[in-house]
C-alpha cells in the first residue's frame, strides 16, 4: 500500500525537507524566512499525527507505512537540526547527540528485527516524549523571534537541550531493553 492517503501524508514530510531548507536561500527578510520555515515545519510535522489517525480510521495501515512513518520523522527532524546548526541557533553538540541517537537506535532496531527480537526495542513513551519535545523546540528555533512576549529562541534553546537529554535517556532505555538479547546472542 504505497499510495494510500496516510502514506501520501507521510511522503509529504520527506518532500518538505528541501522546501524548508530552500526557504533560507530565498531573497527574503530573515523574519519572513523564519516565519515561512516555521509554518511549513509545523504543518508537515502535524501530518505525523494525521497520517496515523487516518491509517487507523480508514483501515489503511500497512507494513510499508509503519516503516516509512518513523523514517520521515527522522529525516524531517535531522534536516531541520542541520539547518539550525548552520544558522547557529542550535549547538552542534545537540545535533550530534540527536542525529547520532537516531542512527544508533535505527540500526539497533534493524538488527533486533533481523534476529527476531524487535519487540524488545518497540517504541516507548520516553521516545514519544523525546519526539514531542523536539517537535516543539524546532519551530521555536526556526522562528527565532518574539511571540506574545515569549522569546522563542531562548525557549527553543532550552527545549532542544531538554530533547538532547531525553534523547540520551531514551537511547539508554532502548539499549537496556536490548541488552539481554545482545548478551544471549554473544554467548552463543
Amino acid at each position: 500500500m504505497f499510495f494510500t492517503i496516510p502514506t501520501i501524508l507521510t511522503w509529504t514530510r520527506i518532500v518538505a525537507i528541501p522546501l524548508i531548507v530552500g526557504v533560507f536561500y530565498l531573497p527574503l527578510e530573515p523574519q519572513t524566512r523564519n516565519l515561512i520555515a516555521t509554518v511549513m515545519f509545523m504543518v508537515f510535522a502535524a501530518t505525523d499525527w494525521l497520517d496515523g489517525f487516518l491509517a487507523r480510521k480508514l483501515n489503511q495501515t500497512s507494513a510499508f507505512g509503519a516503516f516509512l512513518d518513523p523514517v520521515a520523522d527522522k529525516f524531517l527532524v535531522c534536516a531541520s537540526l542541520l539547518v539550525l546548526v548552520h544558522l547557529q541557533r542550535a549547538d552542534v553538540f545537540v545535533g550530534l547527540i540527536i542525529i547520532g541517537r537516531e542512527i544508533a537506535i535505527s540500526a539497533l532496531r534493524e538488527w533486533m528485527a533481523q534476529i527476531g527480537a524487535a519487540r524488545s526495542v518497540a517504541v516507548h513513551m520516553l521516545g514519544k516524549l523525546k519526539t514531542t519535545v523536539q517537535m516543539v523546540a524546532i519551530p521555536f528555533l526556526l522562528y527565532d523571534g518574539r511571540v506574545a512576549g515569549i522569546d522563542t529562541g531562548v525557549w527553543g534553546t532550552w527545549l532542544i537541550w531538554l530533547a538532547a537529554v531525553l534523547t540520551v535517556w531514551s537511547m539508554g532505555y532502548y539499549l537496556q531493553k536490548a541488552l539481554p538479547e545482545i548478551r544471549a546472542r554473544v554467548a552463543r
